[in-house]
């Protein structure tokens, strides 16, 4: 029997404007605007989501909903409610593990 596969939740990219960064990806791209604000924010598409987010706020990572993310340590709570945890992978990239009840 095959093990159902983990999913990518988003990827987060830096960007220097949150707004212009917004504007470009829906001028561009099909997708919907699932929060913003002046730090950061999360654009839905078909099958995952983009970050968009400043470099001294968030860093640039992708995250996995996990149900091991607890395993990881303490989950802090995120104002869009979800609860995670940001860990490294073996080459030291930002990895973000999303609990799976938060998203």
């Amino acid at each position: 029997m095959t093990q159902a596969l983990d999913s990518i939740h988003h990827i987060a990219i830096s960007v220097d404007d949150i707004a212009k960064a917004v504007d470009w990806y829906r001028e561009t791209f099909s997708c919907e605007i699932e929060y913003q604000d002046e730090t950061w924010a999360l654009l839905k598409f078909a099958n995952a989501s983009l970050a968009l987010v400043l470099p001294n706020q968030h860093p640039p990572h992708i995250g996995f909903v996990s149900p091991k993310a607890e395993s990881y340590g303490e989950l802090k709570t995120h104002r869009d409610g979800t609860r995670s945890i940001y860990i490294s992978d073996s080459a030291n990239n930002a990895v973000e593990l999303l609990d799976p009840d938060s998203v």
